[in-house]
């Protein structure tokens, strides 16, 4: 008869052979127009992963608007015309009161943005530090705890999410700050409230170009294509997805 610790190495063998692989998206999502990726590929290949410089914020211009400064959130409103999320220490955080949403309506913009996953990791894939900065309060770029942490690449931090994948993983840990320096051009439609261009968008994150004048199919949707509705400007809006991440420094140009 085998001893127990004999039998150990052979129980895990069996334990994890038998356990499947974590499935990081999805293989029955419409296909994006152009490619052969779905929305939410399990497939579509993850970016590489580069470790980014030393924490550096570009300095704020003599015209940006201060967004929130660290000590209010005055500029921004919420579920029930207030914004309710916890400041502290010159940040903001999520704390499951619902998104958040600029009083003030933008279009075409430089955009700054410093954020932080939490320090504590809970969950993985999408479960873990998500949240989201939308432009014109429809086009979404990710927010997500990507370090160590895969999931479907159209969901990756800095990505124009469900469409498209940033060039590098470049997240710092978790509960380190991190920037998106963001350059919006708004679409144009015509007087048919026809498409005439698209919206782009050029991401640096941490400092790093992740996306290079982008283009947006289509408004932000979940394991659905994007579509284009004649909208004017719209809102910066900060998604609450359960996750108490934090933001701060945030200011914006129009262009």
């Amino acid at each position: 008869m085998r001893s127990t610790a004999a039998l150990i190495p052979l129980l895990f063998a069996v334990l994890t052979t038998a356990l499947p692989a974590q499935k990081l998206g999805y293989d029955d999502t419409p296909f994006l127009p152009g490619g052969k990726w779905r929305v939410h590929d399990s497939k579509r290949p993850q970016p590489p992963v580069m470790e980014p410089g030393p924490f550096v914020a570009l300095p704020r211009p003599k015209d940006a608007i201060v967004l929130f400064d660290g000590t209010d959130l005055s500029k921004w409103t919420g579920r029930n015309d207030k914004a309710s999320w916890k400041t502290e220490s010159g940040y903001m955080e999520v704390n499951r009161t619902g998104e958040i949403r600029t009083r003030d309506n933008f279009g075409s913009c430089q955009l700054h943005v410093e954020w932080a996953s939490p320090t504590k990791v809970k969950g993985n894939s999408q479960g873990r530090g998500n949240s989201g900065v939308f432009l014109m309060g429809r086009y979404e770029i990710q927010v997500l705890d990507c370090y160590e942490n895969q999931t479907y690449p159209d969901g990756q931090a800095a990505s124009l999410y469900g469409q498209e994948p940033p060039s590098l993983n470049v997240c710092r840990g978790p509960g380190q700050w991190q920037t998106y320096d963001i350059f919006f051009a708004a679409p144009r439609f015509d007087d048919q409230k026809k498409l005439v261009s698209p919206a782009r968008v050029t991401i640096l994150h941490n400092g790093i170009i992740v996306q290079n004048n982008a283009a947006f199919i289509g408004s932000t949707t979940h394991k659905r294509v994007g579509k284009y509705g004649a909208h004017g400007p719209g809102p910066i809006k900060l998604q609450d997805h359960g996750n108490p991440v934090r933001f701060r420094n945030i200011w914006i140009r129009k262009l």
